[in-house]
């Protein structure tokens, strides 16, 4: 097996993008963050095709501190293992591995074998997908409109919170001030209002050509189970269908009220990703 190193993220897309819009639902993760690449959000990342006799068995993305995303297309023996020695080769430094469940954790079981790294499952993730919003949903009061910069002091605090409930690493108030702020120049987040008052928020991120995804649902404690984000997230959802063909959204499976939510607007799961993290023993 050998490993090729891109530097350029148009001629690294050419060469895989035909084959993760095979499957572009169970790759709108890798896709969409391969986007926002070639958007020039990010300064740093890493790209690799692994090859076996010119065909393309597999695929790496990273934009560091992130988890390494790794994809395999076609599996041959040790083919994880192979990749975490060609990886280490180069010196490179891995916080941890997303994705389908078995490469993640052979990836890491042999990462982590010399690294001498203990694996901690950061999130056991659901992957779902929705082609159309289930009728006959209970609104709830209010309305949602496209946040604006009167909110982002409040979508700031939010987004801490969020990292918090999720078990991301928690942003500095300047991070999240920086990334609010872009998602708002952007106009990718969505609230609920309730008389004058925002009780909900959502975003949309990560477009593909036919799919997009929704990200950042919160709820304030003091302003949950009235179903606000339910209706949030259905109705902005339903939006997102009049341009795209479906909508994903990744879950922690250890919330089941969350789960159950998306299950009655409509969403289906269709994968069960793993978040891994090495850390020090």
């Amino acid at each position: 097996m050998e490993l090729l190193i891109y530097s350029d993220s148009a001629a690294f897309t050419e060469r895989v993008a035909p084959l993760l819009y095979k499957n572009e639902d169970i790759y709108s993760l890798f896709l969409g963050v391969l986007g926002q690449i070639q958007a020039n959000r990010y300064e740093e990342y890493f790209l690799a095709i692994a090859e076996v006799e010119g065909e393309i068995v597999g695929a790496c993305l990273m934009t560091p501190p992130h988890a390494l995303q790794l994809v395999i297309f076609r599996r041959i023996p040790r083919i994880e293992k192979e990749i975490a020695e060609h990886l280490q080769n180069l010196g490179l430094e891995i916080s941890g591995v997303v994705g389908e469940q078995q490469t993640s954790r052979m990836f890491a079981e042999a990462w982590t074998k010399q690294t001498e790294e203990q694996v901690t499952v950061l999130m056991d993730q659901g992957l779902y997908r929705i082609d159309a919003v289930n009728k006959g949903l209970r609104k709830s009061d209010g309305t949602w409109r496209i946040a604006s910069k009167k909110d982002s002091e409040l979508l700031e605090e939010w987004y801490r919170l969020f990292e918090v409930d999720t078990g991301i690493k928690r942003s500095t108030q300047a991070q999240a001030k920086h990334r609010i702020a872009e998602f708002l120049e952007r106009k990718e987040v969505y609230v609920w209002e309730v008389d004058g008052v925002v009780v909900s928020c959502m975003k949309k991120a990560r477009p593909s050509k036919h799919g997009i995804t929704v990200s950042f649902v919160f709820t304030p404690q003091e302003c949950r189970g009235k179903g606000y984000a339910r209706t949030l997230v259905a109705e902005v959802t339903d939006e997102l269908l009049l341009e795209f063909d479906f909508v994903m959204l990744y879950t922690d499976l250890s919330n089941a009220t969350a789960n159950k939510i998306y299950r009655e607007i409509g969403f289906v799961q269709i994968a069960n990703p793993v978040h891994l993290v090495f850390e020090e023993q």
